[in-house]
Parts: C-alpha cells; structure tokens; sequence
C-alpha cells in the first residue's frame, strides 16, 4: 500500500469510530462527548476530501 491509501483507511477508521462514539454517547445521554465526537467525525471528514483534492491536483501536475 502507498501512503496515500494508509492516510485514507486511517481516516475512515477514525470517522468510523466517531460515529459510533455518536450513538453511544447518545445512549449514555452525554451530550458534550455526542457534540465533540460530531464536531471531530466532520473535521476528520473535512481532512479527508481536502487531502483527495490535494493528491488529485498533485497527480493532473505530474501526468
């Protein structure tokens, strides 16, 4: 694997976790740990599509 796929599967591991961390705080009716899990599930989101763009223009350049 090339490290650009590690990132990805790192980051979706990540965001996958979060989003379970949602439903069990809600379970738990901890809304402060639903609210940081929700705000770090959209900032590892965010990091992802921005590093996809950053690796696609980096690929159009060399090709």
């Amino acid at each position: 694997m090339n490290k650009q796929s590690i990132i990805f599967i790192l980051i979706s591991i990540l965001v996958t976790f979060n989003i379970a961390l949602i439903g069990v705080a809600i379970g738990e009716q901890s809304i402060l740990l639903a609210v940081i899990a929700l705000v770090a599930t959209f900032i590892l989101m965010g990091t992802g599509f921005k590093l996809k763009k950053k690796f696609r223009e980096e690929n159009q350049r060399n090709h």
